[in-house]
């Protein structure tokens, strides 16, 4: 174990491409029996997609749960996150004592059977060009094919300081006043504002500019949104804006979405964003009286762990995260992973700026990104300065646009202290997302052998009985939603004959079915006091064979999503 193993730079600054690449890299050069690094596809400007698996023989098969971060350019500290929980799951099988809290050691155990994907950064050309100027990237630098060539805006440094941050522009007819207080804070306009009036811009230039128009800046025209691009519910633009032309056509997205096809032994799935302090769930196209109530519970567990873990609530994508209320936005890849790969799938917007603020919750979480008033604003600035180091505003300077000509730049740069945590920040977040979903993680299904009986019937032949179990919480088809998937089979069991023989060889493979878990979430009635009660034993499976002569038989147990599990029998002489 190098020292490197656990002093990640993550913790405490954002990471480039090459530096991002060369810790996955350092992991997987010093740990070779637990971690394996695999690019799963290239994006456009040519930056490996990767993604690290982690645990031991990462080949065999066994449920697993996958982590991914920076799918929007922008939010950098999914990045970070996502590597934190990498360097966690290190610990938890090279020192444990580093694990932050208290893990028991039967948690450790069966953590440790457990397969950990990690791919902290689907978005690597979006991140590189925000890292090395800044200016939004929804997720990738670059234009959807066919796009028409109307005048748009680009961000680009003009002043030479190594950030986009925007332009001012004074006129008569300005949306928005300066801050008399804070220099580089603008405010939106009231009636009784005394002039000067000023317009606002990103930092850049307008493509495609006809001498005239000068467009309303609107980032999410036009350019990829990877998050609406999954096979779930998609819908074309305009309908959808960032669609794309087909599910799953930008390559990132492509890359992602092989891979979960790859891997039905997939179980859970955590898609990190910022900015917010929450988690959003399921369902995005339906409120939550149309969810199955068992996989319902199941969330509410989750929730009930996030809060206590991260600090964050877990709010209904569709009741309090759709933009507009009951419009559902479609092409979402926690329901791709939810609805068609049954994974517990969910979303964090990592950062609880709105918390540091000290705002008070709207009745639609998704309010608070549209809510703050002027007030708001100012104690935003004074937080900057008290607790961010200044980082978001700075002071107007005059220069002479390509195209504007007189403009002033300047202004706010949202990367670090909006968009992003501060970097001082980091270390709290990735610790207690690390620990949240190391505990999702114990949520596993665990396929086992329970017994195994070899019962004389007389004249050479032997019964023999086989009892199979999954002692997890989770059940063996994962969530609800996709239980009747093609894909999602159960169990089958196999027996093989050395030496010996099969008396029937037609029932050598017996289907078995899907097994269910120990584990109902919160709130479920069976849980409650007046009327505890447990499922019987639909945990368990049986299988029955009939050997004959003396010999050896090999079962084998395995489904698509748990893996396998076998042993040898041996079948002695009659007595």
């Amino acid at each position: 174990m190098t020292q490197d193993t656990f002093n990640g730079l993550f913790r405490r600054r954002y990471l480039s491409h090459e530096a991002l690449t060369r810790q996955l890299e350092t992991w997987a050069r010093d740990h070779p029996r637990l971690a394996r690094l695999e690019s799963i596809g290239v994006s456009p400007q040519g930056r490996d997609i990767w993604v690290l698996t982690l645990g031991p023989e990462p080949d065999r098969r066994r449920p697993a749960v996958w982590v991914d971060g920076n799918m929007h350019g922008t939010e950098l500290a999914g990045s970070s996150a996502a590597l934190a929980v990498a360097e966690m799951v290190l610990a938890l099988h090279l020192a444990p004592d580093r694990l932050p809290g208290d893990w028991p050691e039967h948690q450790c155990r069966l953590l440790r059977e457990v397969l950990f994907h990690v791919c902290p950064r689907i978005s690597p050309d979006g991140a590189e060009q925000v890292l090395r100027q800044g200016g939004f990237v929804r997720s990738a630098p670059r234009r959807s094919p066919g796009s028409p060539d109307r005048p748009r805006w680009r961000s680009e440094d003009l002043d030479g300081d190594g950030r986009c941050r925007y332009l001012r522009c004074q006129d008569e007819a300005g949306d928005f006043v300066a801050s008399p207080d804070h220099p580089g804070l603008m405010l939106p306009r009231r009636v009784e504002d005394p002039p000067p009036y000023w317009r606002l811009y990103p930092e850049g230039v307008i493509e495609h500019w006809d001498g005239v128009t000068v467009p309303e800046p609107d980032w999410l025209a036009d350019t990829p949104d990877f998050n609406r691009n999954f096979p779930w519910g998609w819908r074309p633009e305009p309908d959808q804006v960032g669609a794309g032309h087909y599910p799953g056509d930008a390559p990132e997205t492509r890359a992602i979405i092989d891979f979960a096809v790859a891997h039905p032994n997939l179980y859970a799935w955590l898609n990190l964003h910022t900015f917010g302090g929450v988690f959003i769930r399921p369902l995005v196209d339906a409120p939550d009286r149309d969810m199955d109530p068992q996989d319902l519970a199941l969330y509410r567990q989750l929730a009930a762990w996030g809060a206590s873990l991260t600090g964050y609530p877990t709010v209904s994508s569709f009741e309090e995260f759709s933009y507009q209320p009951e419009t559902p936005l479609h092409g979402d890849l926690t329901e791709f992973a939810y609805h068609q790969r049954g994974c517990l799938a969910q979303v964090c917007e990592l950062w609880d700026l709105f918390q540091r603020l000290d705002l008070p919750r709207p009745e639609r979480f998704i309010d608070h990104y549209t809510a703050l008033d002027r007030e708001q604003m100012v104690r935003l600035a004074r937080w900057d300065q008290v607790s961010n180091g200044g980082r978001l505003f700075d002071d107007w300077h005059p220069m002479t646009h390509p195209q504007l000509g007189e403009v002033e730049v300047g202004g706010l740069d949202p990367c670090l202290g909006i968009w992003n945590p501060p970097p001082e920040e980091l270390p709290a977040i990735c610790e207690g997302l690390g620990s949240y979903w190391l505990r999702v993680a114990s949520m596993m299904p665990r396929l086992v052998i329970e017994s195994v009986h070899c019962t004389p019937l007389g004249k050479g032949f032997h019964a023999l009985d086989v009892t199979i179990a999954n002692h997890g919480y989770l059940p063996s088809y994962g969530v609800q939603a996709a239980r009747k998937r093609p894909w999602n089979s159960g169990l089958e069991a196999e027996a093989s004959a050395t030496g010996c023989r099969l008396h029937d060889p037609a029932r050598a493979r017996q289907r078995l079915g899907h097994l269910e878990g120990w584990g109902r979430g919160l709130g479920d009635g069976a849980q409650m006091p007046w009327y505890q009660r447990s499922r019987g034993n639909s945990h368990q499976a049986h299988a029955r064979w009939v050997i004959q002569g003396e010999g050896e038989v090999t079962i084998r147990i395995a489904s698509p999503r748990l893996g396998m599990v076998s042993r040898s029998i041996r079948i002695p002489v009659d007595p």
